[in-house]
């Protein structure tokens, strides 16, 4: 576990950084997969947490939201379009063919049991000094987090900061396997990218220090295309 910011914490979860989750404001972003508990459990034994927040409910990032919630009683967080897959723990259904056998494999060995919502972030509601965004595309309540003061970033899987097949660090798209929406997601990217964040926190790929303006750049890209 790193501090990246005041009251930020990065905790990969796989070599190489594939797997992220957060701990911002004394918030849990995201949970890894099934055998993530461990790693984030012994994190939070250091930086006490008192909620749970999913940027969406994929296998990779509720992995083990039931284990936490349940051990460390802890409330729960997403999007209202998030909450069937939440609770249900059927986090592939929407993904182009859950039938794929990625998918097969997440839905089996990597997601969590579903875990009833307390409570529902919307666009513009506050988790602690961050803001809630709604960044519909790679799920359709994928949701980020900005906090204005020092441009910190929760980007989730909007973008990833890493080849998944390769782990070689670098600005890409999320797979569109995996993505409900290309298209949407590209315009939730674009959102992003007027925020001109300062640093920024990926569920896949190390944390990007956007000094050079890299994630403005990427993001034009792809509109232009």
């Amino acid at each position: 576990m790193q501090q990246i910011a005041k009251d930020v914490f990065h905790i990969p979860l796989m070599p190489r950084n594939s797997i992220n989750c957060y701990i911002i404001e004394a918030v849990l972003i995201d949970s890894g997969i099934r055998s993530s508990y461990n790693k984030i459990s012994k994190s939070i034994s250091k930086v006490p947490v008192h909620a749970h927040a999913l940027t969406h409910a994929h296998a990779d990032h509720q992995g083990c939201t039931h284990q936490l919630c349940n051990e460390y009683r802890l409330p729960l967080y997403c999007h209202p379009l998030e909450v069937q897959r939440a609770e249900t723990g059927l986090v592939t259904a929407e993904y182009p063919s859950a039938k794929n056998v990625i998918a097969k494999f997440q839905q089996s060995y990597w997601a969590g049991s579903g875990h009833k919502v307390d409570h529902i972030l919307n666009e513009n509601d506050r988790v602690g000094n961050f803001t809630v965004l709604e960044t519909p595309g790679h799920a359709s309540g994928h949701i980020s987090f900005f906090r204005e003061s020092d441009g910190v970033l929760i980007i989730g899987d909007a973008a990833t900061n890493m080849n998944l097949l390769t782990t070689i660090t670098g600005l890409h798209l999320p797979p569109d396997i995996f993505t409900s929406n290309q298209h949407e997601n590209i315009s939730s990217l674009k959102k992003l990218a007027q925020l001109h964040p300062r640093i920024i926190c990926f569920g896949h790929g190390p944390v990007l220090h956007n000094n050079q303006k890299q994630f403005e750049q990427f993001v034009r890209k792809h509109t232009q295309a």
